[in-house]
């Protein structure tokens, strides 16, 4: 897995070396974010998302009018997780992206020019009802999260945030997180996998828990909430490079940004009704999946132990994320 890691990372910078990840590169027709950032003019702006509940601020803002409203033209193109968005972002296919924060952790450390922009999402804290869980079957032996040692658990993304924070989960309860067994799935794809005994549980997010319970599935930890309660989960970021050569975009897509976190925070049903329109949710999971946390700012303590976590997992080899670079 650290081999594939590598590999990705070398492939991005080299993409990137050759593409350029600048605002020369708004899309591919060419057209420059620094043009139509002149005055007039309309950005076309391609962002990398996941389709879950976390990016609904997003959609809405675009709903809005936040966006429009400072030149921008959305696009959203979406990806299975943080760790895929973050090349195509770099390489120029994406102007910004939605990442887990482990994801853009790792990639620094591996020196990719990254940067976060604004806050996307955080836990709710609430371990009974937070935007990701563990979840069993039913009549499933496993009755608590230290249970997981030796047993095979389903995440999106290996070597993640899914992977560190169950394993704080477990680590907490007092089983051995070493043991765990975690293999890669797409979010919706787990419901189906738990429900046939393909994985002995699975580490999913909204609306792919609620689904599950509505399966049948126990959710026998909530590792965001247990990790932090005030865990920062996912930020949106783009390039150093667009940072530098195109301040006007960044800052009016961080802008958009927050006005739509601030307008999804007031008005949650909205937020949840915004859903229906880029993922295939039926209206009893609608009305009972768990929405997340939108603020507006990140909170460095619980960056600081989410980094730290994994250190001790080894997820980050010999180098350390620098989150003041990072983050601020």
């Amino acid at each position: 897995m650290r081999r594939r890691i590598l590999g990705l990372v070398i492939a991005v910078v080299t993409v990137a070396g050759v593409a350029g990840c600048g605002s020369s590169s708004a899309g591919s027709d060419g057209s420059s974010s620094s043009e139509a950032s002149g005055g007039s003019g309309t950005s076309q702006v391609k962002v990398g998302i996941i389709p879950i509940v976390d990016v609904a601020p997003l959609y809405l803002g675009q709903k809005k009018g936040f966006f429009s409203s400072r030149g921008i033209e959305l696009k959203m193109e979406s990806a299975q997780g943080g760790a895929a968005i973050i090349p195509g972002v770099v390489s120029g296919q994406f102007q910004f992206g939605f990442s887990n924060t482990t994801s853009l952790m790792l990639a620094q450390t591996q020196g990719v020019p990254i940067k976060s922009v604004v806050n996307g999402v955080a836990s709710t804290g609430d371990t009974s009802a937070d935007v990701s869980g563990v979840g069993v079957k039913k009549d499933s032996p496993i009755k608590s999260v230290k249970d997981l040692a030796g047993k095979t658990v389903a995440v999106n993304t290996l070597k993640n945030i899914g992977e560190t924070t169950v394993r704080e989960s477990v680590r907490q309860d007092g089983g051995d997180p070493s043991k765990v067994k975690f293999v890669e799935l797409a979010f919706d794809q787990m419901p189906a996998a738990l429900d046939a005994g393909q994985v002995d549980a699975a580490w999913m997010g909204e609306p792919a828990l609620t689904i599950a319970k509505s399966q049948g599935a126990r959710i026998v930890a909530s590792p965001f909430a247990e990790t932090d309660p005030s865990l920062t989960l996912a930020t949106y970021f783009t390039t150093t490079k667009l940072a530098q050569d195109d301040p006007d975009l960044v800052k009016r897509f961080t802008e958009a940004m927050t006005e739509s976190l601030e307008y999804a925070s007031a008005h949650p049903e909205e937020a949840r009704q915004t859903l229906t329109s880029y993922t295939k949710i039926d209206g009893d999971v609608l009305k009972d999946l768990t929405l997340p946390k939108w603020p507006t700012q990140v909170d460095m303590p619980s960056l600081e132990k989410l980094a730290s976590l994994g250190e001790q997992d080894g997820i980050f080899g010999d180098r350390k994320p620098d989150l003041d670079a990072l983050f601020s």
